[in-house]
């Protein structure tokens, strides 16, 4: 696969469900924050990939000292964040260089595979638009006016990043005006009526929000 490719990974949140005296992607796991891990995860895969860093604009100092006591040189570029995650992922965007491909990953799911990101970026060029799923395991109920009723598992998917687009498609979704029903950058490419691309997803591919989430990825990455 000859394209180009570029990562943005968003790490905007303050991480208030894990709670602690500092954001969750800021977090020691196995001796050093989670959002390196999820860097490292990236470089991997493509050490000459451009990645880029999304953080609220108040963390920048805390997280170049976080980078200068780990000795943590894996070149990136931080980019401030915006209110919701349709905005910061919009500044990360506008960094990103080329016509290529570009994924977008949660900061906090260090855990994600070379193989994936491999799946991921392939099916998006094949497809213009790719986001992984797993199957969902839990039974699940919808409320409605009258109570609750049951859904049918076998046809719901929890959806992962990272979400892998052709540039110029995610720009365009991202020229749209913000809506609060964008969740995620599927979402708003979904509204210019492109069809996106499910790959299989992977279950370690989690989303460190509580202090269980941190326990298994201290345990996945042993």
């Amino acid at each position: 696969m000859s394209s180009t490719k570029s990562t943005i990974i968003v790490a905007g949140g303050s991480g208030k469900r894990l709670g602690g005296p500092v954001p969750k992607q800021f977090q020691s796991v196995k001796g050093r924050p989670l959002l390196m891990w999820t860097i490292d995860a990236f470089h991997r895969y493509d050490a000459a990939m451009p990645l880029i860093v999304v953080l609220p604009k108040e963390h920048f100092e805390i997280w170049r000292a976080l980078c200068m006591g780990h000795r943590f040189f894996i070149e990136h570029q931080v980019v401030a964040g915006g209110e919701q995650r349709y905005h910061s992922v919009k500044a990360g965007l506008e960094k990103v260089e080329g016509d290529g491909l570009v994924a977008v990953h949660d900061g906090v799911r260090p855990l994600v595979s070379t193989e994936l990101i491999g799946r991921c970026f392939e099916a998006a060029h094949q497809h213009g638009a790719a986001i992984p799923v797993v199957p969902v395991v839990p039974s699940v109920r919808e409320t409605t006016a009258d109570g609750s009723r049951a859904l049918d598992r076998s046809r719901l998917l929890a959806v992962q990043t990272p979400q892998c687009f052709h540039a110029d498609l995610l720009r365009k979704a991202f020229a749209l005006p913000y809506d609060p029903a964008f969740t995620d950058e599927a979402t708003i490419v979904e509204r210019l009526g492109v069809k996106v691309d499910l790959v299989e997803g992977e279950e370690n591919n989690i989303k460190v929000t509580t202090a269980m989430d941190m326990k298994l990825a201290e345990i996945a990455l042993g």
